[in-house]
């Protein structure tokens, strides 16, 4: 998969869930706007689970641990160039280690998480786990 497809395919659901990493808890109109992408995009609890974990997590949690860098909002161009550069290398190996390591890229970002996942369960009318 080339640069461009990767944008054209998954670029606005890794925007829209970018939001689980920043230093302020999402809004309502970030949650809003993941479910509506995540929608858009058909995806599968387990589907995004590995979106999450493989595909935004290790970029997004070097970015979230630096010291430099507001963190606020993002820089869409730039945090899209990091995330395509990584999804294109995430192959083999790569995708085996970030597998494996996932659990603590994804630990900051985990409750807001699952806030999106609870949000989510209640959009698609099925029953949240108490």
């Amino acid at each position: 998969m080339d640069a461009q497809t990767l944008v054209d395919t998954r670029g606005d659901l890794w925007l829209a869930l970018a939001p689980l990493w920043l230093e302020r808890e999402p809004r309502e109109t970030d949650y809003t706007r993941m479910i509506e992408e995540i929608e858009r995009h058909g995806l599968s609890d387990s589907e995004l689970e590995w979106v999450f974990r493989l595909e935004l997590a290790p970029v997004l949690t070097r970015q979230q641990m630096s010291v430099a860098g507001e963190w606020r909002e993002f820089d869409d161009y730039r945090l899209m160039k990091r995330l395509v550069a990584h999804n294109l290398r995430l192959t083999g190996w790569r995708r085996r280690t970030w597998a494996l390591f996932s659990g603590l890229t994804t630990m900051m970002a985990r409750h807001r998480f699952n806030e999106l996942m609870e949000r989510l369960m209640i959009a698609r009318g099925r029953d949240v786990p108490s």
